[in-house]
């Protein structure tokens, strides 16, 4: 079995912004929200990774504020570096200066528009792991990328020493790749919604996007169904559906950030493509934030 890089509720933390168009990070909230996370009983930081709007973020930028994460967390608990890319030989660039500030484990996602085969996702992630030494995550995220990891290649893939896990979205196949590579492969979901059934089929947890303002909420969820209290889990996955239906009703990490502004945690607006919720969208998730009670 391969070490776990954390069990329980990791989360995926939105970057916060200031400045007319977002174009600065706002470091002195970043080092509240990560003093908010591990306060709140957080299982693992996920920094710079689709909920942190790393796409927007240049290399030096992305890196900045990884590495500001990794001093600022100190070891309290693991962080993991969004290294993602669509190009290969960046994503081994962005992958070893993460190693080299620190970072826990990366976190690196399918490439996307322009893609590959099967057999190119294999050699595109065992170019990545075999460039560095600390854990890799694989994100398979079809919804973005319109491109899945078959279980086939996880099959390959978990053969490789530091090929940890996956965050996982695909749900159709989760069973499947727990078939085919039993423990050589930590599985976490990507989906607050799927946090039962990841931890019933054996899966160590959920990287959130709730977790971003209710972290205590997740890992009680997640850790109540890996100590067997089934009943507890599934009353509180049934609880925050309809929270957590609220925060993908636009997209991630949007909806979030709207409810975290609400809660009065400001942290800012998403830079651009990425804009305001709907006026309807915003009275939608004020109430979800009530029916939840995030919001007293």
């Amino acid at each position: 079995m391969k070490k776990l890089i954390f069990e329980g509720a990791g989360v995926a933390l939105v970057t916060p912004f200031k400045g007319e168009y977002s174009e600065q990070v706002d470091y002195d909230k970043l080092d509240e929200l990560i003093e908010f996370q591990i306060d709140n009983r957080v299982d693992c930081i996920v920094i710079c990774a689709t909920t942190g709007e790393a796409a927007t973020m240049p290399d030096e930028e992305h890196l900045a504020v990884a590495e500001h994460t990794v001093k600022a967390v100190h070891g309290r608990i693991p962080v993991i570096v969004g290294t993602g890319s669509n190009d290969t030989v960046h994503a081994i660039k962005l992958s070893r200066r993460a190693e080299k500030m620190g970072a826990d484990a990366i976190l690196t996602v399918t490439p996307y528009y322009n893609k590959t085969t099967q057999e190119g996702l294999y050699r595109h992630f065992s170019a990545i792991a075999e460039s560095i030494d600390i854990p890799v995550l694989l994100y398979n995220v079809p919804g973005r990328t319109n491109l899945n990891i078959d279980p086939k290649t996880y099959e390959r893939l978990c053969s490789i020493p530091n090929i940890n896990g996956m965050k996982e979205c695909n749900m159709a196949q989760m069973l499947e790749i727990k078939r085919r590579c039993g423990d050589e492969l930590n599985i976490y979901t990507g989906d607050d919604d799927q946090a039962f059934y990841t931890a019933v089929a054996g899966g160590h947890g959920v990287i959130s996007v709730l977790a971003n303002f209710d972290p205590g909420y997740v890992h009680d969820m997640v850790m109540s169904i890996k100590q067997g209290d089934l009943a507890k889990g599934l009353k509180m996955q049934i609880d925050c559906l309809e929270i957590v239906r609220a925060l993908f009703c636009e997209v991630n990490p949007m909806p979030v950030k709207e409810a975290m502004n609400l809660l009065g945690m400001n942290v800012g607006k998403c830079r651009m493509p990425l804009c305001d919720v709907s006026p309807e969208h915003r009275e939608l998730i004020r109430n979800e934030l009530v029916k939840f009670g995030a919001i007293k």
